[in-house]
């Protein structure tokens, strides 16, 4: 049986996506708000699309920031819109230094699921890995900003839904979550899941560790340092 669920952040550990996300939730939001202006206060990293929306529309002065409904349908328009953005030539997909190995390197591992833990709506998420030559299909669990705009209630949703392949919900030190944000590191104390960061986003080795990260790597391309530290 499985004896870790591995559970990979996207925008800043997987790829970067070159600001098209961005580019297609402010677009999504052009007809919502008076001052544009004020979306270049908010940070994206580290937070679900749904709280990115709700942020951007409370900065931009809508008064219904806080409307599940309009969130809702203002998250489907961003998807549709990422989706042409990525097609665009100035989006240039860039992978993180070792994302390619890892994955190999994970994927041999019998006793390792694979997963996403992401703010990205699901088919966002899809849509970023497909732009960047990953197949969706290599991560066989996955809890996304559609599931919850409250990134905290992620980890517990990915163990869940992981219940298939350990015939239980796994808990603790059988769940690694891999991002480069505090956030990531914090999110999983729910079920005292173990955080691994890597400084290829916007935080140094050093706020990941101070966040809570059981080890912090400038990238994934130490492939044996990493994987010691999943199964440590």
């Amino acid at each position: 049986m499985p004896q870790r669920l591995v559970l990979f952040d996207i925008d800043g550990t997987l790829l970067m996506t070159a600001g098209a996300g961005r580019r297609a939730i402010t677009t999504a939001l052009r007809d919502h708000v008076s001052d544009p202006a004020a979306f270049e206060r908010i940070r994206f990293d580290g937070k679900t699309d749904p709280q990115i929306m709700r942020e951007l529309l409370e900065a931009g002065g809508h008064p219904q920031c806080g409307d599940g409904v309009l969130i809702a349908g203002l998250c489907r328009s961003y998807v549709t819109l990422l989706e042409a953005e990525l097609q665009q030539p100035r989006t240039r997909i860039r992978l993180m230094p070792g994302v390619p190995a890892i994955l190999d390197r994970l994927e041999s591992e019998s006793e390792i699921v694979l997963g996403l833990l992401t703010g990205n709506m699901a088919e966002g998420a899809a849509l970023k890995l497909k732009a960047s030559g990953i197949d969706p299909s290599r991560f066989r669990v996955g809890a996304y900003g559609s599931d919850s705009g409250h990134r905290p209630d992620l980890p517990a949703i990915a163990s869940k839904r992981a219940h298939p392949h350990f015939g239980r919900e796994p808990r603790g030190t059988e769940v690694v979550i891999i991002g480069d944000t505090p956030a990531d590191m914090t999110c999983g104390l729910g079920i005292e899941a173990r955080a691994i960061g890597v400084a290829t986003g916007s935080y140094r080795c050093e706020d990941l560790t101070a966040a809570g990260a059981y080890a912090a790597f400038p990238d994934l391309s130490d492939t044996e340092r990493v994987v010691e530290a999943i199964l440590g």
